[in-house]
C-alpha cells in the first residue's frame, strides 16, 4: 500500500536535461543543479525533497555529467527505494541504483564473500526472536513474549551502535536506555545469541552491515573496487542514519566528497533503533565547503495544518529544535483542525468512524483517509468501528500488496492471458486493455460492484479493484498498450514494491506513517500517557514524542482531526487529559511548561547510603490551586490531587494499577487495611505525578515522613518501572 498521490501515474519522460528542471521551485532547482562537492539539503515535511533529489540525479544523468551506474542512492525502506526508482525511471534515468542501506550492503557482501572470506555466505535470517529465545534457554533465563521482543531490540541497538556484548552495560547506561532486564543479563543473552548464530552458520540483518564494514576496512582492494563502481552518493532521510550506517557510508566514499544528503532533524523518530540526527546537524562541520539548501515551501498541507505543525515545534527543546524549519504553506486555505474530546476510547473510535463514513458519502475516496495512532494495540478498536459502519480499511505494515495471494493469482492469470489470450473466448468481446483486464479478473473474483461489509472478501475485492484501476490509468496514459505491456509494468512495480492504490481507509501507527500523506488524517488517542507515551521519561524521549506528533500532523493535506478520550472504557474514571503538546494550540488551552519526569539521564535518584532518615523537609505550602484550571482548592480530596474532581487527569492508569497491587500486598503483609498504607486519592496523585525522586514524592499530600521512609524506595521503583517485589522494611 502506498498513499495516493495527485500526480499523473504515468507521466511523459522529459525530452531533455533542461526539461527535467521544469516545474522546480528556486530552491529545488538549486538542489538539482548542485552536482559537485558535498551538498546538504535541509527539507521540511511536504517540501518536495524526493522530487528535488530525484530530479538532481536525473538532471546529472540526462546532461551527461553522471553515469547512471556510478550513482548509488540509499534510503531506509524498500517502499522509499522503490518510489525513488520509479521516479527516476519516469525522468529517463533508469539504471541508477536506489536501495536501502541493507540491500546495497547485502549485494556487495554476496558478491565479494568468495574473494574476501571464501566458501558460501551464511544464511540470512529475517527474524531474530526464535534465536533470542534459544539463547535465553541456553542461559536458563525465562523471557515472556514482551521481554523477547524488548531484548531483541536491545541486541539490534547494540549492533547498529557497534557495541559488543562486553560493553553493553556501560554503553546502555551512557545512552540513558531503560533496559528491559538487568544490563548484565542482557549482555549475557547478547553473547549467547551470537554463539547460537555461529553454531548454526546464520547471520542477521545487522551482521550484513557489520560484515560489509569489516570487509571494506580490511580489504583495501575490495574497497577500491566498490569506489570505482560508485562515485556519487545520495542519502535520503539522513537524520535516521545510525553510527554503523554512517561508517559504511564513509567507507563507500573514501576520500571523495561527491555526496548529497537530505533530511529534517524535526522528523527524527527512530532514535530507539540507534538513529541520530547528529550526522545531519554536523554535516557542515565535517564538510565546511558544503552547499546547504533549505526547503521550506510546503506543497502538501494547507496553511491551517502548517500553522499547527509550526506551533508544535515552536515549543520544542533540544538540539533538533534549534535547527527546526519554519514551513510556509503554498496551498489555498482550508478548514481549521478539529479537536474532539470523547468520554471513552470506544466512543472515540465510533465517533471517528461516523465522521469517516460521512466523508466517504460526501465523495472523499477512502484511500485518501487515514487513522493514525501511537501504538499498534490501538488498531483493533478502530478496525471494529469502521467495520460496523461498512467502511473498508487496510492496515499499514501488513502484508505487501504484491505478496497477497489474490494478487499473485491475478498476476498469473494476466500473464497467461497475455500469452494465450487469442484462444480465450472470455476476451472475445474485450476491445481494449481495461476491458481485457476486467474480463480476466472477473474469473478471479472481481465484480463491477464491491461486496457488502469489510471482511476478507472485501479486502480481496479491493486488491483486484486496484489492479483494474491501474489498468485503466495505464491504458489512458499509453494508448495501444497490450496485456503484455501491463504485465511488464506489474513486474517492475512488484520489484520496486510500488503498489497501486487500494481503496480503503488506512490504519497505521505514527511510526509507519512517515513518508506518506492523505487528504484527511485522524490523529486519535492524543492524550497524556499515550502522547507522550507513558514510558517517555527523559527530556530527549519527550521531545521525540513531540516530533512523532509533528510527523502525524504533517501527513494531512487538507483536513486534520485530533481526538482523545477521558477514560479507557465506558463507565471508567474520566481522569485523562489532552496531550501537553496541544497546550496553547487547541482552542481554550493555554501554553504551559511541559513537565519532564526526570533530567537528561532519567532513572531514579537515590540518596547516599546510610542517610535513609535524611529525607527532604516539608515545604511551606501556599494556598492550593488546581493545576489544570487554576481554581483555588478547598476540598481535602481535591487538594490531595492538586486538581478539581471534574478537571481532566493525566494519570498513568497502568502505574495506578501497579501501585494498587503493591498496596494490597503491603496491607496483607502488615495485617492492616489498604488505606492505612496509602489512600486511593494518594495513589492517584502518585500515578498522576510519577515522581522521580524523594523530593517530588514528599510534595504529594498524603505522603508523610514516616511513609516516605517506609515505602518511598518501593514507590519510586514502581514509578520507574524497576520494582522487582520483595519484602519492605517494616520498622
Amino acid at each position: 500500500m502506498t498513499a495516493a498521490t495527485h500526480s499523473t501515474l504515468f507521466p511523459q519522460v522529459p525530452d531533455s536535461a533542461d526539461a527535467v528542471l521544469d516545474g522546480l521551485d528556486p530552491e529545488q532547482r538549486e538542489v538539482a543543479t548542485a552536482l559537485h562537492g558535498p551538498v546538504c539539503v535541509l527539507a521540511g515535511a511536504g517540501t518536495g525533497k524526493t522530487r528535488a533529489i530525484t530530479h538532481r540525479i536525473a538532471y546529472g544523468v540526462r546532461a551527461g555529467l553522471l553515469q547512471p551506474s556510478s550513482v548509488l542512492a540509499v534510503t531506509f525502506t524498500n517502499r522509499a527505494a522503490g518510489e525513488m526508482r520509479g521516479r527516476l525511471r519516469q525522468l529517463g534515468a533508469a539504471g541508477v541504483q536506489a536501495r536501502t542501506f541493507h540491500s546495497a550492503a547485502l549485494r556487495q557482501l554476496q558478491y565479494f564473500w568468495p574473494k574476501a572470506i571464501g566458501g558460501s555466505m551464511p544464511r540470512l535470517v529475517d527474524r531474530k526472536i526464535q534465536l533470542v529465545a534459544d539463547a535465553a534457554a541456553a542461559c536458563r533465563i525465562r523471557l515472556d513474549r514482551g521481554e523477547l521482543r524488548d531484548v531483541t531490540a536491545e541486541i539490534e541497538w547494540s549492533k547498529v551502535t557497534q557495541t559488543v556484548p562486553a560493553d553493553y552495560a556501560p554503553a546502555a547506561a551512557k545512552a540513558g536506555r531503560e533496559t528491559p532486564r538487568d544490563p548484565a543479563e542482557i549482555a549475557q543473552l547478547y553473547a549467547a545469541y551470537e554463539d547460537v548464530k555461529r553454531e548454526r552458520s546464520v547471520i542477521d540483518f545487522e551482521d550484513v552491515l557489520l560484515l560489509t564494514v569489516a570487509v571494506l576496512q580490511d580489504r583495501h582492494d575490495i574497497a577500491e573496487q566498490v569506489r570505482a563502481q560508485y562515485q556519487h552518493f545520495v542519502v535520503d532521510e539522513y537524520q535516521d542514519v545510525s553510527p554503523l550506517q554512517q561508517r559504511l557510508l564513509e567507507l563507500w566514499l573514501g576520500d571523495r566528497d561527491s555526496l548529497c544528503v537530505v533530511g529534517d532533524a524535526s522528523q527524527t523518530i527512530y532514535s530507539f533503533t540507534g538513529a541520530t540526527p547528529d550526522h545531519l546537524l554536523d554535516f557542515r562541520t565535517r564538510h565546511p565547503g558544503a552547499t546547504v539548501v533549505k526547503l521550506v515551501r510546503d506543497y502538501r498541507s494547507t496553511p491551517q495544518v502548517v500553522h499547527l505543525a509550526n506551533g508544535l515545534l515552536a515549543q520544542a527543546k533540544g538540539r533538533a529544535a534549534d535547527h527546526r524549519l519554519e514551513l510556509v504553506s503554498q496551498r489555498a486555505p482550508g478548514p481549521e483542525p478539529v479537536y474532539t474530546e470523547y468520554t471513552d476510547e470506544p466512543a472515540e473510535a465510533e465517533g471517528a468512524a461516523r465522521r469517516i463514513r460521512e466523508l466517504i458519502d460526501a465523495g472523499v475516496p477512502a484511500a485518501e483517509i487515514a487513522v493514525l495512532f501511537r501504538t499498534n494495540a490501538q488498531s483493533e478498536t478502530y478496525e471494529q468501528a469502521l467495520a460496523d459502519v461498512g467502511v473498508p480499511y487496510q492496515l499499514r505494515g501488513a502484508e505487501r500488496f504484491f505478496d497477497r495471494p489474490e494478487v499473485r493469482k491475478a498476476s498469473v492469470a494476466l500473464r497467461g492471458a497475455a500469452r494465450f489470450g487469442g484462444n480465450d473466448s472470455l476476451l472475445d468481446d474485450a476491445v481494449d486493455l481495461p476491458s481485457q483486464v476486467r474480463a480476466v479478473l472477473s474469473g478471479e473474483g472481481w465484480t463491477p460492484r464491491p461486496p457488502a461489509g469489510s471482511g476478507a472478501v472485501r479486502e480481496r475485492w479491493e486488491s483486484l479493484a486496484a489492479l483494474v484501476n491501474l489498468a485503466q490509468d495505464f491504458g489512458t496514459a499509453k494508448p495501444g498498450a497490450t496485456l503484455t505491456d501491463l504485465v511488464a509494468e506489474l513486474d517492475e512495480r512488484a520489484n520496486a514494491q510500488h503498489a497501486p492504490t487500494v481503496q480503503g481507509v488506512t490504519l497505521a501507527s505514527l511510526h509507519s506513517a512517515k513518508g506518506l500523506e492523505w487528504d484527511v488524517v485522524f490523529l486519535v488517542g492524543v492524550a497524556e500517557g499515550m502522547m507522550p507515551i507513558t514510558y517517555a521519561k527523559t527530556d530527549e524521549q519527550i521531545e521525540e514524542e513531540r516530533r512523532l506528533l509533528y510527523v502525524g500532523v504533517t501527513r494531512a493535506r487538507e483536513r486534520l482531526h485530533l481526538s482523545w478520550a477521558l477514560s479507557r472504557s465506558p463507565g471508567g474514571r474520566a481522569n485523562r487529559r489532552p496531550s501537553r503538546f496541544l497546550d496553547g494550540l487547541r482552542p481554550g488551552s493555554t501554553a504551559t511548561t511541559a513537565r519532564t519526569a526526570a533530567g537528561s539521564t532519567g532513572g531514579i535518584e537515590r540518596g547516599i547510603p546510610g542517610t535513609r532518615g535524611s529525607a527532604p523537609r516539608r515545604v511551606q505550602r501556599t494556598p492550593a490551586r488546581c493545576r489544570v484550571c487554576g481554581r483555588t482548592l478547598t476540598d481535602a480530596g481535591e487538594m490531595k490531587l492538586m486538581r478539581c474532581d471534574d478537571c481532566p487527569s493525566d494519570m498513568n492508569e497502568g502505574l495506578y494499577e501497579q501501585l494498587r497491587e503493591w498496596r494490597a500486598d503491603q496491607a496483607r503483609r502488615s495485617g492492616q487495611p489498604a488505606f492505612c498504607v496509602f489512600t486511593d486519592r494518594t495513589l492517584m496523585a502518585i500515578a498522576e505525578t510519577a515522581p522521580d525522586d524523594e523530593h517530588e514524592l514528599a510534595r504529594i499530600p498524603g505522603v508523610g515522613m514516616r511513609k516516605l521512609n517506609r515505602y518511598g524506595a518501593d514507590v519510586l521503583a514502581i514509578c520507574a518501572g524497576q520494582y522487582a517485589g520483595g519484602d519492605t522494611d517494616q520498622d
